[in-house]
C-alpha cells in the first residue's frame, strides 16, 4: 500500500510539474533557430511547427534564422542559451550528426550540450537538374561521368553534408568522378543550374518539390528504400541498381543541455500533439516531409545510431576535418 501511495505521489508531483513548465512557456518568447537561410526545407519546416506548435498551445514562437559554419552558428548559439525550454534549435542530419566527424574543434558536444525534445519529420534527397537536361535518369550521369571524369558538376548544400556524402557513395558505387560544388543552399545553388554552370543539384525532398512541382527543375532519383509518397513517379537509387544509397535526412528539435525534464516534457507533449493534428500533418506531407514523432529518447536513439553510421562514411571516403 505504500509503495502505491508513493507511486501515486510521485505520479501527481510529474503532474504537477509539467503543468507548471507549460504555464511558464507561455510567460516569454519562444525562439526555434533555423541553422539555414530562409526558403530552404530546414527554413520551411521550422516555421510550419513554429506556428502549429504556437497556435496550439498560444505560445508566442519565433524563428530565427542562424546560417552558417555548417549549422555550428546555430547549434552554439542554442548551446549557449539559457536552459530553459525558450531556445530550441532545430537539428538534423547534416549538423547535428555530421559536424562533430567534419570539424576538427568544436564550440560545443553535440551529445552533453544538447538535450533533445522530439522527431519532427523525414525527408529523403532528390538529384535535380534542369528540365531540357540531357540526363533522363541516374545511368545517363554514369554513362556521361565515364566518358568525361570529373566534369560532370554535381551542387551540394555544403562540403560533408548528407548530399556530399551521398554523392561520394554514388561516385564509389557507380565508379565514376563528379565534380562536387559546394553551395549555401538551394537559393543559391539555383541559378547556377539554371545557367548550366553546374548539372545536378541535391537537396531534400522538402526543400526541392515547389520547384519540382512547378516543371523548374525535372528529378531523376531519390534517395530512400521506397518512393516519397510527394514524388510517386520518381524511382529511388535503389530501383536504380545501386543498393546501398538510401540514407534519409531527418529533423528534430533539441534544447540546451541543462534544461529541466519538466519543461522537455512540456515541449515534447506539444510537438506531437501538432504532429498528430491530421491538418498539420496533411500540410508537411503536402510539403515533401514524414511525419516522425515519438519521446526525447527516440531521438537520442536515432542521433546515436546516425552518429556512428555516418561517422563511418565520413572516415570511408576521407572527407578532411575543416
Amino acid at each position: 500500500m505504500q509503495l502505491v501511495k508513493k507511486m501515486m505521489a510521485a505520479t501527481l508531483l510529474m503532474s504537477c510539474s509539467v503543468a507548471i513548465a507549460a504555464t511558464n512557456m507561455a510567460s516569454a518568447p519562444i525562439t526555434f533557430i533555423s541553422p539555414f537561410p530562409p526558403g530552404g526545407g530546414t527554413d520551411t519546416l521550422t516555421r510550419m511547427m513554429a506556428t502549429a506548435i504556437g497556435t496550439e498551445q498560444g505560445w508566442n514562437i519565433v524563428v530565427e534564422n542562424k546560417p552558417g559554419a555548417g549549422g555550428n552558428l546555430a547549434l552554439d548559439a542554442t548551446a549557449r542559451a539559457k536552459p530553459d525550454g525558450h531556445t530550441l534549435v532545430m537539428a538534423q542530419t547534416d549538423n547535428i550528426v555530421l559536424n562533430p566527424w567534419l570539424y576538427k574543434k568544436l564550440t560545443y558536444d553535440t551529445f552533453k550540450d544538447f538535450k533533445p525534445v522530439g522527431l519532427v519529420a523525414s525527408s529523403p534527397s532528390v538529384f535535380v537538374v534542369v528540365p531540357d537536361s540531357p540526363y533522363k535518369t541516374l545511368d545517363d550521369v554514369v554513362k556521361a561521368a565515364k566518358a568525361k571524369p570529373g566534369e560532370v558538376s554535381l551542387g551540394i548544400p555544403g562540403i560533408g553534408g548528407s548530399g556530399d556524402l551521398i554523392g561520394y557513395l554514388w561516385r564509389e558505387a557507380a565508379d565514376i568522378e563528379l565534380m562536387h560544388v559546394p553551395y549555401r543552399g538551394w537559393s543559391q545553388a539555383f541559378p547556377d543550374l539554371m545557367s548550366g554552370r553546374i548539372a545536378l543539384y541535391t537537396g531534400s525532398v522538402a526543400s526541392l518539390l515547389p520547384q519540382i512541382s512547378s516543371g523548374k527543375v525535372r528529378a531523376l532519383a531519390v534517395v530512400a528504400d521506397e518512393r516519397s509518397p510527394a514524388l510517386p513517379d520518381v524511382p529511388t537509387f535503389v530501383e536504380s541498381g545501386f543498393k546501398t544509397i538510401n540514407q534519409t535526412i531527418w529533423w528534430g528539435l533539441m534544447a540546451p543541455g541543462k534544461t529541466p525534464d519538466d519543461v522537455i516534457a512540456t515541449l515534447n507533449g506539444a510537438l506531437n500533439q501538432a504532429l498528430e493534428n491530421p491538418e498539420v500533418a496533411q500540410k508537411l506531407q503536402k510539403a515533401g516531409y514524414n511525419v516522425m514523432k515519438g519521446t526525447p529518447d527516440d531521438l537520442a536513439k536515432r542521433h546515436r545510431a546516425d552518429h556512428d553510421v555516418f561517422g563511418k562514411v565520413v572516415q570511408q571516403v576521407g572527407i578532411p576535418q575543416q
